[in-house]
């Protein structure tokens, strides 16, 4: 069949349409329900999802709750052309894709190409932005870029992850699971009116632990465990019928230990030949890792009348990772990287919304100051020094922007709007050589400076949005569009003017020009939702992260802007109710994506070099797709659903350059058993997950030995080993959940 998928990409999403009957005899037939309809805020206002003229997937809580969806990168196995995921050697740092743009280096100072949003609050860094699912309202991904109206950085797309509302109601919920890998999850949710109509005070709290899934062999200590805590607190004072407050604050502690990466080669080192279990590794860095977060923020909200609604969303957040990473996964420190970072953010939007009779806009003002600092030691064990990279990276951003939507007649509709982004960025960088072995918080003796400097540059940016939408009917929409998206220009952090000359010169800005055209459907008497995006991303300055040893006792970083790469594809999203039992959802993704142009700068040969028909747009399989069902029967009055999916993602590139690394195509299997009691208190779940133990790689480190064809090492990799090591995706896991709510 994945023959098949590659030599017929339309010919698939066509079978996938044909699974879902569409015949008007079976709409008639007595006991079938309808869909229900979903609400989207994908363009700052309360719509239909099928009114809304953008490639967006929604997911409600009862929806996560029946998948068993733990956290947020659970979510790109029913999403086309998206990846979500854990970065390399971390546990809750995000990597996120969607249409071949996004940002595979999660170090300070870089920016992600997906914004992630929480409560309508940015999250400008991808350290704990793996979000666990805790007293979620929705979580919507918005493909495409968002430059209009969600600003810089969401030039792949955005993530908004909402939390539940409170109600006049108390409400109480609480949560366990038990499962394999001594898997034990506790929640607690809910929400109390302090004053009726007045005041409430609504949250949540998790503690999320897991042994590993392996070992690191030479300390027995768990490798791939889970160990983490999170809450949040919201109370919202509803001054009266028009104006109302919320006060949110959240914290989240990882204390996970680091990941080991599984060696893919024998070591040059140790002679140590690749494990059995792609899990297991060795180390020899401590155990530390510490990811913390927190924030708060304060929304008004004024209705002013039945046209005009302002709202004022303030918000600070902070971050604070300590981590280790052995490159070489050796009990020996010949790579070894313990990393510090810490940021923080200040945020303020001003938003205006207008609903008419024929127009409805948005405007708003946005302001944000962020400040990224960080350390990292790269020990060279066998050549006795550390490499430090440091600095600090402070932004100021400023935006204004508009949006709006006119009907010129019942069924054809123009939106307009744009947005100007004008960024600020101070810099300072330093890469010193220390004889040793030194961590960040350690003292040493620089014995030589490779780069220390200072910098600070500007940039500005329009980015407009132009498109149309036809209502061929109640249930049919078409819709073309053109918007431009955005993200700032910077600073590579680990620059070193030694090996590269040019290290301390900005970045420039990158920019997408994307067009779209699509239709959303729901057909068969409510019963079929079907939706069909086609999309073409011309990108420009593309930011490509590259990083090279030069020997094996450095390194050269260069922070590329590619001068032209494409993304071309289709999506495909349908959902049918095939009776009032039985549910069937499929999502399709087909994405050609590559470089044009892209030149850059080889540091051990010294020039610049014509790469474009060598690299290769990383983090982005050519095709995915998702089948899944779900059947539902009375037994003793209990609601009893069954559910079953699979998901195929297609070979995928972890870095622009191929390498070993690169994973080919995977298909997982996954299967559910949701009950719920009469009075729907109590909601028994039985969810298995990679049913066949699928082994599959999602990330890695690639710092290779050079051979010759009889396998003779000509040139050891950076540190003096062939250091080639895997990160893997989870292994079949079972869960047990079992929740009560009233």
């Amino acid at each position: 069949m994945n023959s098949m998928l590659k030599r017929a990409p339309l010919a698939l999403a066509v079978s996938l349409a044909s699974l879902l009957p569409a015949s008007p005899v079976l709409a008639q037939e007595a006991g079938v329900t309808a869909l229900e309809e979903v609400v989207v805020t994908a363009r700052k206002r309360s719509e239909n999802l099928q009114d809304v003229p953008i490639a967006v997937s929604a997911f409600s809580a009862a929806d996560l709750a029946i998948q068993g969806v733990d956290d947020i990168t659970d979510l790109q196995y029913s999403l086309p052309n998206t990846t979500l995921q854990v970065s390399r050697g971390t546990n809750t740092t995000l990597t996120a894709y969607i249409r071949g743009i996004g940002q595979q280096d999660p170090l300070w100072g870089f920016e992600p190409g997906v914004g992630i949003y929480v409560d309508e609050v940015y999250i400008a860094r991808p350290q704990g932005a793996v979000l666990d699912v805790l007293d979620v309202e929705s979580i919507e991904v918005l493909r495409g870029p968002q430059g209009t109206l969600y600003g810089k950085n969401t030039i792949g797309g955005a993530l908004k992850y909402t939390t539940r509302r409170v109600s006049n109601e108390p409400t109480f919920e609480v949560e366990g699971t038990l499962g394999d890998y001594r898997r034990r999850d506790l929640k607690v949710m809910g929400s109390v009116p302090i004053i009726e109509d007045t005041l409430f005070i609504s949250g949540g709290a998790a503690v999320l632990k897991r042994d590993g899934y392996g070992e690191f062999r030479n300390t027995g200590a768990d490798n791939y465990n889970k160990d983490i805590a999170t809450g949040h607190l919201k109370m919202e004072w509803r001054a009266s019928d028009s104006l109302r407050f919320i006060l949110a604050g959240d914290k989240t502690r990882d204390e996970s230990n680091p990941r080991g990466g599984y060696r893919l080669t024998p070591s040059l080192v140790t002679g140590q030949q690749p494990y059995d279990d792609v899990y297991d590794s060795d180390t020899s860095l401590p155990n530390k890792n510490l990811v913390e977060t927190d924030g708060a923020s304060l929304t008004a909200v004024w209705d002013i009348n039945d046209q005009y609604q302002f709202k004022s969303i303030s918000a600070y957040r902070e971050g604070y990772t300590y981590t280790s990473i052995d490159f070489d996964a050796t009990a020996v420190n010949s790579f070894d990287v313990p990393a510090d970072y810490e940021d923080n953010q200040t945020t303020q939007e001003f938003q205006l919304n207008y609903t008419g009779d024929r127009l409805s806009a948005v405007g708003g003002l946005y302001y944000y100051s962020g400040d990224a600092c960080g350390a990292f030691d790269v020990i060279l064990g066998l050549s006795g020094i550390t490499l430090e990279n440091g600095g600090c990276v402070d932004t100021v951003s400023y935006s204004a922007y508009f949006q709006g939507a006119y009907d010129i007649s019942e069924k054809l509709s123009v939106s307009l709007g744009g947005r100007y982004t004008r960024d600020e960025k101070d810099a300072s960088v330093y890469r010193y050589v220390y004889p040793g072995a030194k961590f960040p918080e350690d003292d040493g003796t620089i014995i030589a400076v490779q780069s220390d400097f200072e910098d600070s540059d500007s940039w500005g940016e329009f980015t407009p949005h132009v498109g149309v939408n036809y209502q061929f009917s109640d249930d049919v929409m078409a819709y073309a569009s053109y918007t431009s998206g955005f993200k700032s220009g910077g600073y590579d952090m680990r620059a070193n003017i030694a090996a590269n000359p040019d290290g301390d010169e900005p970045f420039d800005p990158e920019t997408v020009n994307a067009y779209e055209i699509g239709f959303k459907s729901t057909l068969w008497d409510q019963r079929l939702r079907l939706n069909v995006a086609a999309f073409f991303n011309d990108y420009e300055d593309m930011q490509v992260t590259v990083q090279r040893a030069v020997g094996q006792n450095d390194f050269a970083s260069q922070v590329l802007n590619a001068g032209a790469s494409e993304m071309k594809g289709l999506e495909l999203e349908a959902v049918a109710a095939i009776t009032d039992r039985l549910t069937l959802n499929a999502t399709f993704g087909y994405i050609d994506a590559e470089f044009t142009e892209l030149v850059w700068y080889d540091p051990n040969a010294q020039m610049e070099v014509d790469v474009a028909d060598e690299w290769v747009i990383s983090n982005t399989p050519e095709y995915v797709y998702n089948l899944g069902m779900e059947y539902s029967i009375e037994i003793g009055n209990w609601n009893t659903s069954f559910l079953a999916n699979l998901a195929y993602r297609d070979d995928v590139h972890i870095f622009e350059v191929p390498s070993a690394l690169d994973e080919d195509g995977y298909t997982l299997y996954n299967a559910s058993i949701v009950v719920r009691s009469p009075n729907e208190r109590w909601t028994i779940g039985l969810h298995g997950k990679n049913l066949t133990d699928e082994e599959y790689r999602i990330a890695g480190y690639n710092f290779a030995a050079t051979f010759d064809d009889q396998g003779n090492v000509i040139a050891p990799g950076l540190g003096g080993d062939d250091t080639v090591t895997g990160f893997y995706g989870d292994p079949r896991t079972v869960a047990f959940t079992v929740n009560y709510a009233f």
